[in-house]
């Protein structure tokens, strides 16, 4: 099959695994993307000179990514440095508390208890257990399942599995169930944020998302050299497999000749010829017709409503007297108002609630003076209807009043230390989302459920990336990027990747 041609569209985390695993099996693959580098959605930006991390910043699930190294010959050792943290995220509200999650059971256990007394800590021991069930049951029968549907998830997940389910109760939201397990309505906050993962309101989403809080307690990890070095793994990895990586150039349209996929036209006027395509992009461009009429109609079902979008702001300062982590997140007092403001008003949140990453800390000894640190809040997915400077202004004033309420006091104002990103900058990064950065949000039981597979409808095109199953997140994205290589190859006749020698990229070191 080695004259089996595959082009990737995009460069991101799907698109990149997809490459790799392809090449690994003996074809040969050219990757093009309209950005200067890889990652897609996992990108730097460089204020006042320095890298920060300015996409996702959580490192998760990283057996997902020691079984696309195992796969390609390799260890995840050997190719990154990375790091457990002992903290897994430090939390804020207005009423002046903090709570620190920890990777050890047992520290968190004290830590609720020492925050909201020990009858809630057993309630947080229930949760966490009852976590543990709901990931347990759906692991196989649906984030693994390559096309996972309700009735086959039913089969398999056998009678404990359903008792799960039930005992839950999918058919609620996880808002309404995480008042089922918390007397605090910080705890119901804290938990309930897991539903932003994935684009969505907690008052929308499935009561099964509290899965993610098992996906953090398992471990979260620190990558030297930031997330973008995993991106960069990859594309190393995948240039010793053979792949021809093409940056600075935009697919225009995807070309379809005798009923199947015969190449893409890059903006340029080039062409290039392929017998497969792999897009990880998100399907709305192909929906609008951006990739061309001839593929347009090959993702069928209704389309959802968007999942959130974000404003950002990369910035380089100073945060001497804040006892920052790793990860810390600034709560506001009226939750529902925030989902209420951009899912139904379809406006900036007016009491956001304040994501920040502080790079330099979390491992080491954090710098003496300026920090590098990404703050985030959520929005609305309206980058294609222009937000107003008064919204965005409104939303940082606000934003920098909830964080110096807990004594971090930052300007989020754009400069040579700071940059911003809004939903208009990551529409125009992404095209046909509006700025929205998870593909569709997960609202209602049987939204998931919606996700295209890695097969379209168009022969010879397949489909990776957040917007597709399993869904959003850098691990799911991996992992939708391993589910289009397999369909791919078994489409071919080919049931497993080619035997090279078990050290194939296995000498190169990080």
């Amino acid at each position: 099959m080695a004259e089996h041609k595959v082009v990737v569209v995009g460069a991101g985390m799907a698109g990149l695994v997809s490459a790799l695993q392809l090449a690994h099996a003996g074809l040969q693959v050219t990757v093009i993307d309209k950005a200067s580098a890889p990652g897609g959605k996992i990108r730097q930006l460089m204020p006042d000179g320095m890298p920060v991390d300015s996409g996702p910043t959580v490192f998760t699930m990283r057996w997902v990514f020691d079984q696309i190294m195992a796969s390609v010959g390799t260890r995840l050792e050997s190719q990154l440095n990375i790091q457990p943290l002992s903290v897994l995220a430090r939390h804020f509200w207005e009423d002046g508390s903090q709570l620190d999650l920890y990777a050890d059971p047992a520290q968190s256990l004290d830590a609720v208890a020492r925050f909201a007394g020990r009858a809630e800590a057993e309630r947080f021991a229930r949760f966490c257990h009852t976590a543990r069930q709901v990931y347990d049951a759906l692991e196989g029968p649906f984030i693994k399942s390559p096309s996972p549907t309700m009735a086959h998830m039913m089969t398999q997940l056998g009678p404990r599995g359903l008792a799960t389910l039930a005992s839950v109760g999918p058919m609620r939201s996880l808002w309404n169930s995480l008042g089922r397990h918390f007397n605090d309505p910080r705890l119901r906050q804290l938990f309930a944020r897991y539903a932003t993962y994935c684009g969505s309101s907690p008052w929308e989403a499935p009561a099964t998302l509290m899965l993610i809080a098992q996906v953090e307690m398992d471990g979260v990890w620190t990558v030297h050299g930031g997330m973008h070095a995993l991106a960069s793994c990859l594309m190393r990895l995948g240039q010793a497999n053979g792949v021809n990586y093409v940056f600075s150039s935009e697919c225009e349209r995807i070309e379809m000749s005798q009923g199947r996929v015969s190449g893409v036209r890059l903006a340029s006027g080039d062409s290039l010829r392929a017998d497969s395509v792999v897009f990880n992009g998100d399907i709305a461009a192909l929906r609008k017709g951006l990739l061309g009429p001839g593929v347009q109609k090959s993702v069928q079902g209704k389309v959802q409503p968007r999942s959130l979008s974000a404003v950002t702001w990369s910035m380089h300062a100073d945060t001497q007297g804040m006892a920052l982590d790793r990860h810390n997140v600034f709560f506001n007092n009226d939750y529902a108002s925030e989902f209420d403001d951009i899912f139904m008003q379809k406006r900036m949140p007016q009491q956001p609630t304040v994501y920040v990453c502080a790079q330099d800390r979390g491992t080491d000894t954090p710098p003496p003076g300026a920090e590098r640190l990404l703050c985030l809040v959520n929005a609305p997915a309206r980058g294609d209807k222009r937000l107003s400077e008064d919204e965005l202004h409104a939303c940082a004033v606000s934003s920098q009043a909830r964080m110096a309420k807990a004594g971090l006091h930052l300007s989020l104002e754009s400069s040579a230390s700071c940059i911003r990103t809004t939903p208009q900058d990551f529409h125009q990064l992404f095209p046909a989302t509006g700025g929205a950065l998870y593909g569709q949000a997960t609202h209602g039981w049987m939204a998931a459920f919606a996700r295209s597979n890695a097969r379209s409808q168009a022969k010879g095109l397949y489909l990776a990336g957040g917007s597709v199953h399993p869904g959003p997140g850098v691990p799911m994205a991996a992992m939708s990027g391993q589910l289009a290589a397999a369909a791919l190859m078994a489409d071919l006749g080919l049931t497993s990747l080619s035997h090279k020698t078990a050290t194939s990229g296995g000498t190169l070191t990080h």
